[in-house]
Formats: structure tokens, C-alpha cells, sequence
């Protein structure tokens, strides 16, 4: 079994997610990459789905081209609160037909089967259609969620027809989803797979998207696919994207990026902890008193290391980017400042905004 350093496993993480020097041309290329890049309203500076896309493209990247991507060029479609290649659709409809309801959901379904019938019939006829624009002909309500559900079960029912591929988001009207049938939004020549091939197909997406990771990690569910390898200090068995593997030597360096709490390189914390030192908590939802960083605070990243977190926002004008606080997990030398400096200004200068704050 192959050893890795820990700064090759760290590198092979970072490449993965087209955070090294070499930045990818467009969206397209970073969703094929990375696995699916979060939507989220939260935007103290942007929303995810737009800071995402900036940290690995940078300042070349309009937002414009994730609409045009989306509701266009149908390169990439929006799924569970994320946006996914389109190459990622027939593994993840297969997957979709094989799926076991939870009975819970199974019997909100029947007994809501004529709404059900309801919002098919009118998205075939006057589809594509905001959630407003659907009747509420619900004869039973699902649980209350908080802060998730109203009192109209029509976004409820729609994301469930969604999750079982009847119906699809096709784009948005700022925030608000318009909702179509699957069948006139999906391709209609998709490769067709067995459950066990979908899922194989779907290890190997995420094995790539990450590069590493332990093997069986509840995290990324990876199990079956990719080269078992050991990292030097950790005694789990984890498994590497081959290819990570070939091209580990073809090595661009690094830089700095700015990476957005709900960012994918983010995601997996015991893989951060244990290859990258960083133990990262969201503190959006922490009493004020006990945030160290700040509400929505942006990890830093340099090289293969996370060295700080951003507290910044716009101010209320949108006028400007105002830099609360640059916090130094690990102190900074003089490159590394310069680095993060550039970066922030960077942002700022994507945003089309002036800077305050920094020194």
C-alpha cells in the first residue's frame, strides 16, 4: 500500500477542488470538478453559489455565467440546494428510481395523491411555474420544520416530486425557483444504469471532487472505488483518486483563496482536522458572545494550509466591503500577508466595491 506525506495528501485535496494555482476557464469546468457548488441565501459578502465559483475562477467570473450555464446552455441543473454538471444527471436519476421512500414521505404522497395529480397537471399545462403560482389543493400537511415550512404545502410537494425525478427546477426569478416537469427539463437521451453502476459512478464523482479521503467516511461515502493508500501519521486506511495519484509530481504551487463557510472544500471536518490541522466551526449560529471569528467568518487558505478566517461584510449601502477582522489561526509571515492582502482586494474588486479595513 502506498505512503503519503501528509503535505501530498494535503496537495492532492487542494488540487481536487481547484484551489492550487492553476485556476479552471469557467463554471462549468469547477462544477465537473469540485461535485456541486451549495446554494445559499446567506451573503454577508455573496452568496455561496457565487463566492464558490469566484475562489477557484477569480475575478474573471461573472455571476451572470451561472444563470447562462444553468437556464441556457443546460450545462449544469440545480438539484437539493446545489448545482451539478449535467454529466452527473443520469448516475443521480438512477440512483433517484431505486431510492426507498421513508414511510413517513411515502404516506404524505398518498394521501395527498390528488394534489399530487394537481400540481403535475399544471405544471403540463402552464409550466414552467413559480411555487405562488400553483394552487395549495393539499388534503394533509406535513410536519412543521422550523424556519423551513409555511402553512403552503406546494414547495413541500414540489421538492418531494423533485427528489423522485417528476419534476425539476429549470431557473430562478431571483430567489424563487420555477418549477417544470422533469421530462421537459432533463435530456431525454440520458445513459441508463443499474443501481449498483449509479452508485459506482457516483463514488467515483466524489472521490475525484475530493481527491482523498478516509475509506468508509460517513462524510463522502466513498467505500468501493479509487487506490487504498495510508498517510504518514494517521492510522486509517484512506482511498486516493488514481489519477490525484498520477499527477501528483505536476504540481503548479499554491495561492491564496477565500473560501465560503458552505464551501465543498469544507465540508468533510474530520478529514480537515486530521490532514489539515483546522478545526473549523460555522459560528452563524453561535450567541454572539461566543463567536471567536465571527458570524459568517471565511476560512483562509494558502498553499496546503488554513492560516486565518475572514470576518467581513458588505455595509448596508453595498458600497463597500468593510474588513472587521483578519484573524491569524497561524501567524502570517510577510509573503503570506501580501498573499491574503492581494485576495481581499481581489474580492472587493470583483464585487465592484471599495475596501475598508485593511491596514
Amino acid at each position: 500500500m502506498r505512503t503519503l506525506t501528509r503535505d501530498e495528501a494535503r496537495r492532492i485535496a487542494v488540487r481536487a477542488q481547484l484551489l492550487d494555482a492553476a485556476r479552471p476557464a469557467d463554471i462549468v469546468e469547477v462544477a465537473e470538478q469540485i461535485g456541486a457548488i451549495k446554494i445559499d441565501p446567506t451573503a454577508t459578502i455573496a452568496p455561496a453559489e457565487q463566492t464558490i465559483p469566484w475562489s477557484r475562477i477569480g475575478g474573471s467570473y461573472e455571476p451572470g455565467q451561472l444563470t447562462k450555464a444553468v437556464e441556457h446552455d443546460r450545462q449544469l441543473f440545480e438539484f437539493d440546494g446545489q448545482f451539478h454538471a449535467i454529466s452527473r444527471l443520469a448516475p443521480m436519476l438512477a440512483r433517484i428510481r431505486h431510492r426507498q421512500l421513508r414511510p413517513a414521505t411515502r404516506d404524505y404522497l398518498e394521501a395527498n395523491a390528488p394534489f399530487r395529480s394537481d400540481v403535475l397537471v399544471r405544471l403540463r399545462a402552464d409550466g414552467p411555474l413559480l411555487a405562488a403560482q400553483i394552487p395549495d389543493t393539499s388534503i394533509v400537511q406535513g410536519k412543521r420544520e422550523a424556519g423551513w415550512y409555511g402553512s403552503n404545502e406546494v414547495p413541500r410537494m414540489l421538492e418531494l416530486l423533485m427528489r423522485i425525478g417528476e419534476v425539476a427546477i429549470v431557473g430562478r426569478v431571483g430567489r424563487q425557483r420555477v418549477w417544470d416537469l422533469a421530462e421537459r427539463v432533463y435530456p431525454a437521451d440520458l445513459p441508463q444504469y443499474s443501481e449498483i453502476e449509479a452508485e459506482l459512478i457516483l463514488q467515483e464523482h466524489r472521490l475525484q471532487a475530493y481527491g482523498i479521503v478516509r475509506h468508509r467516511s460517513p462524510w463522502s461515502r466513498v467505500t468501493e472505488v479509487g487506490e487504498l493508500v495510508s498517510v504518514e501519521g494517521s492510522e486509517a486506511k484512506w482511498r486516493a483518486d488514481p489519477q490525484a495519484l498520477a499527477t501528483l509530481d505536476e504540481d503548479p504551487g499554491g495561492r491564496a483563496a477565500i473560501l465560503n463557510p458552505y464551501d465543498r472544500m469544507l465540508f468533510d471536518r474530520p478529514r480537515l482536522a486530521e490532514l489539515f490541522d483546522f478545526d473549523y466551526v460555522l459560528e452563524q449560529f453561535k450567541p454572539q458572545a461566543q463567536r471567536r471569528f465571527g458570524y459568517f467568518a471565511h476560512p483562509i487558505l494558502v498553499g496546503d494550509r488554513f492560516i486565518g478566517q475572514l470576518d467581513a461584510a458588505l455595509d448596508k449601502k453595498k458600497e463597500n466591503l468593510v474588513v472587521a477582522a483578519v484573524h491569524e489561526t497561524i501567524p502570517f509571515d510577510d509573503d503570506e500577508r501580501e498573499m491574503v492582502d492581494a485576495e481581499i482586494g481581489d474580492l472587493a474588486a470583483w464585487l465592484g466595491v471599495g475596501l475598508l479595513g485593511v491596514a
